[in-house]
């Protein structure tokens, strides 16, 4: 069954006995799963190549050799030996494909609201968007190598896939499977139409919060394996909203990571090995660059996004600067309204800043007065094209912890494993608000004339 495996060795039942004690031993899966990770880049090693110990009549066993083979690969430094170094689904692009599936870059933009050029063509037979962006800083090839093979394992269904990448000077293209919709900013403000939108509905917000909220906790928790990753470029219009269930799409999941725009944080585990004693995992770029200062860090800088940058941001994204802006998306969600507003004062002949943090804290503390108005002011500052349809006290909830995530100490900060089981309690809770309100079905009416 397995690809240069050794021949199982079938023996008779009534000597199976007799056989354990001198079969050799046979490796376990889990011990074949952390080789896989090891030498990744094997075309002899497929998915049948696991080993399982479940019975003592066959013993699968890998050839030794596969893994002398690969160790000289990893001294190779040219871009064949990346691409022979990741799992066999994943793509590193030849330049020249990326020029002829761009039309050697003429093609019309994707996007005009993306930051970085993009272009929506075919790579392989697939549909994909195709990002050009800048390496921030000098990366190592093993390094580089790392990060693409833990984005490339990274699955989760709130997460747009990167399908490839390719290399060309300082820049990197990265390719991104296609998923046809809107952006959520655009699904919550439509300049030729400001009174509609597609997200009516209470249910339909709580699913792109759901959503959201667990796309992200994968991505600080789970996505890295043993270290945190950061996403980076949490906002509104870099969130795509699929009809007709109106799920949400994290997208440039893997790009701030590649481009060296982020600080790993390390990740704390427990040991069970050591009677539950507390280790801290730290890769090699965990930590934050020394005397990061104006003068110096100007190759390291990159732009902060208007609204959502938090305040302690000095240089690098960290996974509290991602917490601060899905606290302000999910505000977005609640209100339909901008991060940032300046609307023009008569009296004062200027334009006043309006955050939409500063709203929704009178929303729900007010000016220190009676509680009892929370109600009242939440239904005054909430979407009003939900129309006043909607749970207040879990829509009180959402927006408090929506300002748990944006408060300005980021120690303060709850972390998105805590953010994201909340949120799938109130959407819980919302799911039986709106089963309450559902018209009976019970009997029939018409509105025919008698």
């Amino acid at each position: 069954m397995a690809v240069d495996a050794a021949d199982p060795n079938i023996t008779r039942r009534r000597s199976s006995r007799r056989t354990q004690t001198t079969t050799p031993e046979t490796p376990t899966r889990s011990s074949s799963k952390s080789e896989t990770r090891l030498h990744p880049s094997s075309s002899n090693i497929t998915s049948s190549s696991y080993s399982y110990g479940g019975g003592t009549s066959s013993s699968y066993r890998l050839n030794s050799s596969i893994a002398t083979a690969e160790a000289s690969v990893s001294s190779r430094t040219s871009l064949s030996s990346l691409r022979n170094s990741l799992p066999e689904n994943t793509h590193i692009y030849d330049f020249s494909e990326i020029r002829s599936a761009t039309n050697n870059f003429l093609a019309k933009r994707f996007s005009s609201s993306s930051s970085s050029p993009s272009w929506r063509c075919s790579l392989r037979g697939k549909e994909v968007v195709v990002f050009q962006r800048k390496f921030r800083r000098s990366i190592q090839e093993s390094e580089l190598r790392e990060k693409l093979s833990v984005i490339y394992r990274s699955h989760h269904m709130s997460i747009i896939k990167l399908l490839g990448a390719s290399i060309s000077g300082d820049y990197i293209y990265l390719a991104y499977d296609f998923m046809p919709g809107g952006n959520l900013a655009d699904c919550l403000r439509n300049k030729r139409n400001p009174e509609f939108t597609v997200l009516s509905t209470w249910m339909s917000r709580m699913q792109i919060a759901t959503d959201l909220s667990s796309g992200l906790d994968y991505i600080h928790n789970n996505a890295g394996l043993k270290i945190n990753l950061v996403h980076k470029y949490v906002k509104s219009s870099s969130v795509i909203v699929t009809e007709p269930s109106f799920n949400a799409k994290i997208c440039h999941f893997g790009t701030a990571e590649l481009c060296g725009e982020t600080v790993i944080e390390p990740k704390i585990v427990k040991d069970d090995k050591r009677s539950g004693e507390i280790q801290e995992v730290v890769s090699p770029e965990s930590s934050p660059p020394t005397n990061l200062t104006r003068s110096n860090s100007r190759t390291l800088q990159f732009e902060g996004i208007k609204g959502y940058m938090a305040p302690e941001f000095r240089g690098l994204a960290t996974q509290k600067s991602d917490i601060y802006a899905f606290g302000v998306v999910i505000l977005e969600l609640l209100s339909g309204e901008e991060p940032v507003k300046y609307k023009f004062d008569k009296e004062k002949g200027n334009h006043v800043k309006t955050s939409i943090v500063n709203t929704a804290k009178f929303a729900v503390e007010g000016d220190g007065g009676d509680e009892s108005e929370v109600g009242w002011r939440l239904r005054r500052w909430v979407d009003r094209r939900l129309k006043d349809s909607f749970p207040v006290a879990v829509a009180e909830k959402l927006t408090r912890i929506a300002l748990d995530c944006v408060d300005e100490d980021p120690n303060k900060r709850p972390n998105m494993s805590r953010v994201a089981g909340k949120i799938s309690k109130l959407y819980l809770d919302s799911r039986k608000w709106a089963d309450t309100i559902q018209a009976p079905t019970d009997f029939t009416s018409s509105f025919a004339p008698r």
